[in-house]
């Protein structure tokens, strides 16, 4: 259970992608969609059960993050 702990931990680190608010909302549900729809397949859930949590659990994340201020 462990290893899908980690695994879910590391997806969801990727959700805020995007420059504007909105633009890392919608990759953070695309992103935690897909997270979570491979990890119900993975644990034996139902996936669009985990695609329907991740979605929104990604798109919170996403929406609650800021933009990242590196400037290359």
């Amino acid at each position: 259970m462990s290893k899908y702990l980690a695994l879910a931990a590391i997806l969801f680190t990727a959700t805020a992608c995007g420059d504007t608010w909105g633009q890392r909302a919608v990759t953070g549900g695309g992103i935690g969609a897909g997270s979570g729809a491979l990890l119900g397949v993975a644990t034996g859930f139902n996936p669009l059960a985990g695609a329907l949590v991740g979605g929104l659990v990604g798109a919170g994340v996403g929406a609650a993050t800021t933009p990242g201020q590196q400037r290359y």
